[in-house]
């Protein structure tokens, strides 16, 4: 089956497609008062362009935005600024990325067949290509994490010593993390825990094996000041 068969089979065979676009952080590493999925990248917010990335992947998903209650009037302010009429439906945010998740979770009917991607907001590079392989494994899979190796060599630190790591074995994590609703729904039934620190290791609390799928160093995530920066230049080298 090719790649646009495959898509255009995800589309009929679920009822709907979700993205669950997570933007509750207060951007406090950024130094500012502004959380970073607002700072401007080329312009325009950073959350803008996150919500196009999944808005002109041939998946188009129905997205789901999860943002603090205190910043819902500021962004439909942004909006209207910019002109973003991107279809969107808002979901007040969590005490936790945990409990925001599972906000957004709440408002996609319990009866479908669907599938369902994660992603953080403030990964605004992530391409149509990562995002559509994404949704084509979790169909094959059950779920599809989006990883790259690691490219320096790691070392893990126990009390005073350290042991060094096999480099080939580690996969740095990234989003989107694409799920089988059913899935996904009856991990977020569990009792938060310290231990859930993305939504895999909620999955793979259940017993449901984790699925790899490659990501692209491109797909940063903005987080330090400087990380706006090389948005920029990547953006303006891939010309979006």
């Amino acid at each position: 089956m090719t790649t646009s068969n495959l898509i255009s089979h995800i589309s009929h065979l679920t009822s709907h497609n979700y993205a669950i676009i997570v933007a509750g952080g207060s951007g406090t590493r950024m130094g500012g008062d502004v959380p970073k999925q607002f700072l401007l990248l080329k312009g325009r917010p950073v959350l803008m362009h996150t919500i196009e990335a999944f808005h002109h992947s041939n998946i188009q998903p129905r997205i789901i935005l999860v943002l603090h209650a205190d910043y819902h009037g500021h962004w439909g302010d942004l909006c209207r600024t910019h002109n973003f009429i991107i279809p969107h439906q808002l979901v007040g945010g969590g005490e936790t990325r945990f409990h925001s998740v599972k906000n957004g979770l709440d408002v996609i009917p319990g009866n479908t067949d669907s599938l369902i991607a994660v992603h953080d907001a403030a990964r605004p590079l992530t391409s149509a290509t990562i995002i559509e392989e994404s949704y084509k494994a979790a169909l094959k899979y059950g779920n599809a994490v989006t990883a790259v190796k690691s490219r320096d060599s790691i070392r893990q630190k126990k009390e005073d010593l350290s042991v060094s790591l096999l480099r080939d074995e580690i996969y740095l994590v990234q989003t989107p993390q694409t799920f089988q609703s059913a899935q996904l729904k009856k991990a977020y039934l569990q009792p938060y825990t310290d231990k859930f620190t993305d939504d895999a290791s909620v999955v793979e609390q259940t017993g449901v094996p984790i699925h790899i799928v490659e990501g692209s160093y491109r797909n940063i995530k903005v987080t330090f000041p400087e990380d706006i920066a090389i948005a920029e230049l990547l953006l303006e080298d891939h010309g979006r």
